[in-house]
């Protein structure tokens, strides 16, 4: 494991750069799309996933189980999504076109336009960890100077948005259902035909489908569901950049083995929590090859004993982690509120 030197110039940035070719060449064997592994992934997640939404809707009204059954069906959208971010890497199948089609119809079921977020999705790969790049496809995160620099209405709002009750409530409905209808307009034409495409795809879709079982049951069949799949999604992605001795680096020093390596984590699960969580809880293996399909990524994980000795976290560790809101760039560690605001070095009280 390397750490970027003071000086990062031409010499340094091209070890760097050999460094990072160097693990994708080692984990290049692992990056083969397997077809019928891809089809056990779908058998998995989509078709679960829409066979208990109609479950759902004949339950509705006539058993409790109706509700409980949303549970699973959230679980289901989760591996749902890990399909659709293989395919936003070109991984789950070795044909293009099939990633792509796939990709696009998938995101109708997580709301999301497919071409914007595999677009946004390679920033945050390309530069995860950066202080000076953040805020395009990672968790807005500021550092401590930042944060007290702040007037009084900024730092409530940045408050706010990092309460788990806000980002795990509320976030959901953001992520998925506003943030993604909305058109920024100094996107390319490829961005905004995706989102606009989408958009449209999506109101004809939902208007048929209210047209045909009412708002009421739409809500309890599938937003319930999508929103509880949102909620687990954010807190997946949280602690894998969010933990409290994560790399982060500026722009100079900022080195890709180290943001994979230190600024990704391994959350250590259980193989029924690996199951509904689509393995991405070997992140740092994914950021080292993002062509790594998510059925080969523990096999990769496994079979490379230099991967063993990464920041590894516990469910436990895992909802502890949600305490940690800035990065304190005096002692290079993520702290909580409280130490920010009365100064505390990192390591003192919380």
């Amino acid at each position: 494991m390397s750490t970027a030197p003071e000086d990062a110039g031409p010499t340094a940035a091209g070890e760097l750069a050999a460094e990072a070719r160097s693990w994708r060449e080692q984990l290049a064997p692992y990056a083969v799309p397997n077809r019928w592994r891809a089809g056990l992934s779908l058998a998995t997640s989509v078709v679960p996933y829409l066979l208990l939404s109609v479950a759902i809707y004949l339950l509705l009204g006539r058993s409790l189980l109706a509700l409980l059954l949303g549970i699973p069906a959230a679980v289901f959208l989760v591996r749902s999504f890990i399909v659709f971010h293989d395919c936003s890497h070109g991984s789950f199948f070795a044909s293009r076109r099939a990633n792509a089609w796939w990709g696009r119809s998938i995101g109708l079921l997580l709301y999301s336009p497919f071409h914007r977020w595999r677009h946004d999705h390679a920033v945050h790969h390309a530069t995860a960890g950066d202080l000076d790049r953040r805020g395009t496809g990672d968790l807005h995160t500021l550092t401590v100077a930042e944060y007290t620099a702040l007037p009084r209405k900024a730092r409530l709002g940045y408050r706010l948005a990092r309460n788990p009750l806000i980002m795990f409530g509320v976030g959901p409905i953001v992520a998925m259902m506003i943030g993604p209808r909305i058109v920024a307009k100094e996107a390319r034409p490829r961005m905004r035909r995706s989102v606009l495409a989408t958009d449209v795809a999506l109101a004809l879709i939902v208007g048929v489908l209210v047209w045909q079982i009412g708002w009421q049951d739409y809500l309890l069949v599938l937003l319930l569901p999508a929103l509880l799949a949102g909620s687990i999604g954010i807190w997946l992605f949280y602690v894998q950049h969010q933990f409290e001795d994560a790399y982060w680096s500026d722009a100079e020093d900022w080195s890709f083995t180290d943001a994979a390596l230190r600024g990704s984590s391994y959350l250590k699960l259980s193989a029924v929590l690996r199951f509904c969580t689509g393995n991405i809880g070997y992140h740092h293996v994914h950021h080292l090859n993002a062509r790594i399909p998510n059925y080969n990524l523990r096999r990769a994980h496994d079979q490379t004993p230099a991967l063993h000795d990464v920041p590894t976290l516990s469910l436990i560790d895992g909802i502890r982690a949600t305490r940690l809101k800035l990065y304190d760039e005096r002692t290079g560690r993520l702290v909580g509120f409280r130490e920010a605001k009365l100064g505390e070095p990192a390591l003192e009280g919380r």
